[in-house]
């Protein structure tokens, strides 16, 4: 099975990771210490329920314990949610994330594909609403989306979940990196989910606590047969101890995530003007990560560079040029301008060359 997303540091061995976007700063050491004490229990079965976690969580999302759900990750519960509904027909936008295709795909779903405009920074419009017709039986949608960062306007958001609510349409909203937006006003709040039975949140502790080796994602849903659905299709023990452990610490660090929100906004208004600068375009982004398109191909000269990016290629509704990079520490952004600054130069320096032989001629 071909690897088709960011982080995969086992081929690309000793080079600074761009393709993963994730917290930049780490697991914190609450977190890891947190998971390394939980390893005096893996002789038992981890808690299947996930009690202390759902309890805790609950309290700080105001939601109801029985509302939730949790799974190996957000990829766990995309293709669980697939499997208990068995939808016939899908809607997803392009481009997105992959898993959202796979999972439907897999289940023999068919899949319509609604096409965001480079020329509208690939930015969700109302023209969306269309696409919901009654023959629908699931939708997802990712707000920040990945890989373009983009943030899906709440009242938008709010007018295709009634539209879902009245036509029987499964709603996946996809919020894994909610916590990195700089306005919070535009997450989708969890309290809405009672006024909407067909959504289901989804959200992940995987990107602003960098911990995508341990798999925590989880499910916010008013809908009791949905959850019913859900527990008969998922395995038993989709949690670990480690993982419910960090989880529990990760809570805890309400001000660390302030920080890192404020860091990377930061950084990332720096690299935009760096972009610029050097000539590189980018598409605005509300999230930890940007999408850049270059005539040049930026994953295998930076990977001549010892600098791994997300060739986004393989996505539906992209082609050859795009490419998505994470904003991580200030010293490897910098390295990141200063590599792309050299190649900008190098092939602008090689494309004089070939019109000065192509004159000669």
């Amino acid at each position: 099975m071909d690897y088709v997303h960011g982080g995969d540091i086992y081929t690309y061995r000793g080079m600074t990771d761009f393709s993963a976007n994730i917290n930049p700063f780490g697991p914190s050491p609450a977190v890891k210490e947190a998971a390394c004490r939980a390893m005096d229990s893996i002789g038992a079965y981890p808690d299947s329920r996930c009690r202390e976690l759902r309890e805790v969580l609950a309290k700080q999302l105001g939601a109801a314990q029985e509302m939730l759900v949790f799974g190996n990750g957000a990829a766990d519960l995309i293709f669980s949610i697939v499997s208990a509904e068995h939808p016939k027909q899908a809607v997803l936008t392009a481009p997105s994330f992959a898993e959202y295709g796979q999972a439907l795909q897999a289940s023999g779903c068919e899949v319509r594909y609604h096409y965001l405009k480079e020329e509208e920074n690939f930015r969700i419009g109302e023209d969306y609403l269309t696409m919901l017709t009654e023959d629908v039986d699931m939708i997802f949608l990712c707000s920040p989306d990945n890989p373009t960062g983009n943030v899906i306007d709440p009242g938008l958001l709010e007018a295709i979940a009634e539209k879902c609510e009245r036509l029987g349409i499964r709603m996946v909203l996809d919020e894994c990196f909610h916590e990195f937006l700089e306005n919070q006003e535009m997450v989708f709040a969890p309290e809405k989910v009672r006024k909407f039975t067909k959504l289901f949140l989804l959200r992940a502790f995987t990107k602003m606590h960098a911990m995508p080796g341990l798999r925590l994602g989880y499910g916010i849903c008013s809908d009791v047969e949905l959850l019913e659905k859900l527990e008969r299709v998922r395995q038993p023990w989709s949690v670990s101890s480690p993982a419910q452990a960090a989880g529990l610490a990760a809570l805890k660090e309400i001000d660390r995530v302030e920080r890192t929100r404020v860091f990377v906004s930061e950084e990332r208004k720096m690299m935009e003007k760096d972009f610029e600068r050097i000539g590189v375009r980018y598409f605005p982004s509300s999230a930890n990560y940007m999408l850049l398109k270059s005539s040049y191909d930026l994953f295998v000269l930076l990977k001549e560079k010892k600098i791994l990016i997300r060739d986004c290629s393989n996505y539906e509704g992209l082609e050859k040029g795009f490419y998505r990079v994470a904003v991580k520490g200030r010293e490897e952004n910098r390295l990141l301008i200063r590599a792309l600054e050299e190649i900008c130069r190098q092939e602008k320096i090689q494309e004089a060359e070939r019109m000065g032989e192509q004159w000669q001629r």
